[in-house]
């Protein structure tokens, strides 16, 4: 067993020393050269875009239809988990779990701001025309709909079935044992799980820096805070310590609350904007653009505007970068939400992360995208304003501008902290050989790691070295997007071959269950369980 052990530290200082060479090389060069960190990155990603837009758009559409195929399927009968299994969270708490991690400060941040920017530049209509309205609501709604949640539903999917049915450890390397067998136990798996917990730490890290400067950016606004890079590690440092906090009580505790925090806390701002913005405006606009969102959603799916020159650069900046944003968002979110979702079966699972998220954000961007060009049309310097400032702006139009703005700063904290918390879930999954309940050293370092970078970004380059943070992200879902494909294959052949051979879909039998497990996985597990108390005796000293 000690030699076992002994093997499985080795394999995970291995996956953790890699990532952690790459983004501390990655960080560094940001720190010292940001302006020309930014263009080489911004250059590679612009070239991944240009040349692999086509790629992008249709295998996210592949995606989209593979999700729907499980939904129509027997295969959706299926649980992840053993037959017995129920859910860990009640359904109100596992979907707003999924929804804060999977959107997160994005919401806030873009809620009022990307509708106003097609509105300004829209793909084809006549900027500030009221084609541009509609055109601006379909185009967000495309960005934040069903198709980024189908791409982190197929991750989360093939991670939550192989986790709890198959009992494998929670990396991705593990989900394409049906492809590669037990070559994923070696160099293949490490590099599989390296480009994973690397897309999660800058991904995240961006996301932190996103939020610090909204929140900085809502505090200058209302109280006059000085907007810059000092302030801004003030902010992290303190929420830092908030999410560390959260971390060390556990998943079931600390996020769970803060994702419920999250949901009052919108439910709170949304009510209260759609009673005192333009209400009817809002209700209609909502009803028309829904309905050209689904009326062009396979045209929108495919569509690569090779002709429309207009378009075309508009998409590259827009709906590609996106999917591969959204390809890179995907090893940390499919992560997590496969580590909720034990008990779920594949048909309920697939439903509720595609279409929950979809209607919250179509409900969410109609009330905060039209509110926001309502005013700017009045206000027209208001479209000009940085995001970080847009939504502060907007509320400072409204009755009741200064609650709505506390509000939403209260909401952008505890976004920052939830994605934060289950950023260092999720890294400390990936760290601690796929263990569903990893050290809290571990969460703790990657928390501080996490900030640490975040700042280090803003300090060196302000929104330039987040930017340049961000391209490296969209450069490295390509690789990754390979996985993701992989993946689908992965879970089809396994999944079709127990509801095809063993019948586990209509009739789950305990014996066969059993039968069917492979005892050797299980014996691994246990082994990798004993590491994980070895490392907590360690930590505390037991």
């Amino acid at each position: 067993m000690k030699n076992s052990n002994e093997k499985k530290s080795i394999r995970i200082s291995k996956v953790f020393t890699f990532a952690a060479i790459i983004v501390s090389a990655l960080v560094v060069l940001g720190a010292l050269f940001p302006d020309q960190f930014g263009s080489i990155s911004g250059t590679v990603s612009a070239w991944v875009t240009d040349y692999f837009g086509w790629y992008y758009m249709i295998l996210t559409t592949i995606i989209v239809f593979f999700c729907v195929f499980l939904i129509l399927s027997p295969i959706g009968k299926l649980k992840l988990g053993k037959p017995t299994d129920e859910p860990e969270f009640n359904t109100i708490s596992w979907l707003t779990m999924l929804f804060s991690a999977g959107m997160g400060i994005g919401l806030v941040f873009y809620g009022a701001s990307e509708p106003m920017s097609h509105f300004v530049a829209p793909p084809t209509a006549d900027p500030e025309t009221e084609a541009a309205i509609l055109e601006s609501m379909r185009s967000t709604f495309l960005h934040y709909g069903i198709h980024p949640w189908a791409v982190y539903g197929v991750v989360a999917l093939g991670l939550a079935y192989a986790q709890f049915r198959k009992g494998e450890p929670g990396l991705l390397s593990k989900t394409l044992r049906p492809v590669f067998g037990n070559r994923v136990d070696g160099p293949l798996g490490i590099v599989i799980d390296v480009l994973a917990v690397f897309a999660t730490i800058i991904g995240v890290a961006v996301s932190l820096g996103v939020g610090a400067l909204q929140i900085n950016g809502g505090l200058n606004y209302l109280f006059d805070v000085p907007n810059n890079t000092f302030v801004q590690g003030i902010i992290i440092a303190v929420v830092t310590v908030l999410f560390m906090i959260s971390a060390w009580s556990g998943l079931s505790k600390g996020i769970q609350y803060l994702s419920n925090l999250n949901m009052g806390l919108a439910a709170i701002l949304f009510a209260i904007l759609i009673i005192i913005g333009p209400t009817m405006l809002i209700l209609n606009i909502m009803t028309s653009s829904t309905g050209s969102y689904l009326q062009n959603f396979l045209f929108s799916s495919f569509d690569v505007a090779p002709l429309n020159e207009q378009k075309s650069t508009w998409m590259a900046d827009w709906t590609i970068y996106y999917w591969g944003w959204w390809m890179s968002w995907s090893p940390f979110v499919g992560i997590f939400i496969a580590r909720i979702s034990r008990g779920r079966t594949v048909r309920e699972f697939v439903m509720a992360v595609l279409f929950v998220p979809t209607i919250v954000s179509i409900l969410w961007f109609s009330v905060f995208g039209v509110t926001g060009i309502d005013i700017g049309q009045t206000v027209p310097e208001i479209l000009g304003m940085a995001p970080e400032t847009q939504l502060f702006a907007i509320f400072n139009e409204l009755p009741l501008g200064s609650v709505l703005s506390i509000v939403a700063i209260l909401l952008v904290s505890s976004f920052f902290i939830t994605s934060a918390d289950s950023a260092t879930f999720v890294l400390g999954i990936q760290s601690s050989f796929g263990s569903l309940t990893p050290p809290a050293r571990t969460k703790l370092f990657w928390g501080v790691a996490l900030s640490s970078i975040a700042f280090i970004l803003l300090l060196a380059g302000g929104e330039t070295g987040l930017n340049a943070l961000q391209s490296a992200a969209i450069i490295s879902a390509l690789p990754f997007s390979v996985v993701v494909i992989l993946m689908m294959i992965s879970f089809y052949r396994a999944a079709n071959y127990e509801r095809k051979y063993l019948g586990l879909s209509i009739t789950p039998n305990r014996k066969r269950y059993e039968a069917y497990k492979d005892q050797s996985t299980e014996e691994h597990l246990k082994e990798v369980d004993a590491f994980i108390e070895e490392e907590e005796d360690e930590t505390t000293g037991i």
